[in-house]
């Protein structure tokens, strides 16, 4: 009888206990929610209900009947082009920023916190001005008579202005210009984070420094470099001013073909599964940039 008496009363303060640390669980939760509800309720706002009602637009035509004719004319040859074309640019614009901002930020990287805060100002410096201003910029530089054909003409070295712009190669210099800090920046931000010590290890147990580089450096910057591609693919995609400037009407966008069915046909059914299309291939790219780098595209190491 005392050790069930003992039992029970050596029981009760457990279960008081318990009962303690779940209403304050519950009440850390309710705390937790409160404060998340206005970031929740802004992204339901700006994002959520904005792409459902994308959606839903996709499946009416102009005259507001139902139809899946908004997608059937996905696979016009004109629709096809521009798809292509899309992913084209995004790919060179990518690509050319991966080539010309890998080493930049390894070079900041390398440097004192003091020097690479001096020289990462002329990184961000091009966020200071609107890109619109810059697209205008590199027209005055490229065209037949801006101040590199004027230069290379005026020194013999060729006889008649390059096309440089209006074409394919202008708008990848353009948007290039536009996007490089922003794979510079998450790329920089992983680099730094990286121990020296690791490549002095490397270098101990007798690797060479393009070794260490390769076997040690260049695996611990993947998420910030995978990090810096999707944010540049994904911005490349839904690009508008810099290639209808730059491209003359030769180069044909997704966001341009959009712009059109909305200002010239005024078929919001159209433009909104065009939208559809381009934001889950988006979704599909990051998915595949994930399990191609191992990595979180937007985060850290999985």
């Amino acid at each position: 009888m005392t050790m069930a008496i003992d039992l029970k009363g050596g029981a009760a303060p457990a279960t008081l206990n318990e009962r303690l640390l779940k209403r304050h669980d519950r009440r850390e939760r309710t705390a937790l929610s409160l404060l998340t509800a206005p970031g929740a309720l802004l992204i339901l706002v700006v994002l959520i209900l904005p792409i459902g009602w994308l959606f839903w637009l996709s499946f009416f035509d102009a005259s507001g009947e139902p139809t899946l004719a908004n997608y059937a004319r996905m696979l016009r040859p004109v629709y096809v082009k521009t798809f292509i074309s899309t992913f084209q640019v995004a790919g060179l614009v990518t690509a050319a920023c991966v080539l010309l901002g890998y080493p930049v930020a390894y070079l900041l990287s390398q440097l004192s916190e003091r020097t690479a805060g001096i020289l990462m100002i002329f990184v961000i410096l091009p966020f200071w001005t609107s890109v619109l201003v810059r697209t205008y910029a590199w027209l005055v530089i490229l065209q037949r008579t801006g101040l590199i054909n004027t230069w290379l003409t005026g020194a013999g070295i060729i006889e008649e202005p390059m096309p440089l712009v209006h074409n394919l190669l202008g708008t990848v210099i353009g948007m290039v210009h536009v996007m490089l800090p922003f794979l510079i920046l998450p790329l920089y931000a992983s680099m730094r984070a990286i121990d020296p010590v690791l490549m002095r290890a490397a270098a101990n147990c007798g690797a060479t420094p393009a070794q260490a580089f390769r076997q040690v450096f260049l695996p611990l910057s993947l998420p910030g470099l995978a990090a810096g591609i999707g944010l540049v693919f994904v911005l490349c995609l839904g690009f508008f001013v810099t290639p209808a400037l730059l491209g003359g009407g030769r180069v044909a966008m997704w966001a341009m073909q959009i712009a059109d069915n909305i200002a010239v046909y005024g078929n919001w059914g159209a433009a909104s599964a065009l939208g559809v299309v381009l934001l889950a291939v988006t979704a599909l790219i990051l998915v595949v940039l994930r399990r191609i780098f191992k990595v979180d595209t937007f985060g850290g190491a999985r």
